[in-house]
């Protein structure tokens, strides 16, 4: 019981911590890319709800996951109140410079319903950060496995996506209310981007924190299962 119980501890306050720079994939190193597009717009649905979505740009992006939002949770009620399903998660992600020295380091980061937030320990930590080497990517998609895939990701994860920067907007009585609109630039605002991608593609390069989110898991199920055992043990008497 005691040894689960401080294994969890531990393991709970690694499951999120970010590697090393010398643990990244070299693809982070890259810039995104991103090349402007004439395609039609896509009307779509989502859980009974119609969306017109507009592409502007292709994209792709390799970066390291510092802070995620799931547009699902609890206390996220604009994208419930909106009917807004088609955003699913958002992914701040940082790379090119901030990768390259370790920049990332020394920073916290947090995700509000819309914003990536990011805080240095120190003056110096953010004077090395690179503003315009992070963005908080609000990721859409229509398909329901890609949803689901892009929901696994977890702080700490590498990850590769490709697909499109696109407005989009919630149709209701057959017009287009609510627009969401892209960056299209990594340098309109003090905490990054905020890029709006409709995702096509997506993969996990690396997951380093999988195996303390395993070890959590296994030491909150032998602390539970010690626990049952324990008040089911027989009461112990003195002669």
């Amino acid at each position: 019981m005691i040894g689960s119980l401080l294994l969890g501890v531990f393991a709970f306050f690694k499951k999120d911590s970010l590697p090393s720079a010398d643990n990244l994939r070299a693809e982070l190193n890259k810039e995104p890319r991103q090349i402007a597009v004439q395609r039609p717009l896509l009307q779509t649905q989502v859980k009974g709800v119609q969306y017109s979505i507009q592409p502007r740009y292709s994209y792709d992006l390799y970066g390291l996951v510092v802070s995620l939002h799931d547009s699902d949770t609890w206390w996220d009620y604009a994208h419930r109140e909106w009917g807004d399903h088609v955003n699913v998660v958002d992914f701040c992600v940082v790379w090119g410079e901030n990768v390259r020295e370790g920049a990332y380091r020394p920073l916290s980061y947090w995700n509000d319903q819309w914003t990536c937030w990011a805080k240095p320990d120190t003056d110096a930590a953010w004077k090395a950060f690179d503003p315009t080497a992070i963005s908080n990517n609000h990721l859409v998609t229509d398909d329901p496995s890609v949803a689901r895939e892009l929901r696994k990701v977890r702080i700490g994860d590498q990850v590769h996506l490709r697909g499109y920067l696109v407005d989009y907007s919630i149709v209701r009585n057959g017009a287009a209310t609510a627009p969401r609109v892209t960056s299209t630039v990594r340098n309109d605002s003090g905490q990054g981007a905020c890029e709006v991608v409709y995702v096509e593609d997506f993969e996990v390069l690396a997951s380093p924190n999988r195996m303390w989110r395993a070890a959590l898991k296994l030491a909150l199920g032998v602390l539970l299962a010690s626990l049952i055992a324990w008040a089911f043990l027989p009461p112990k008497f003195n002669d």
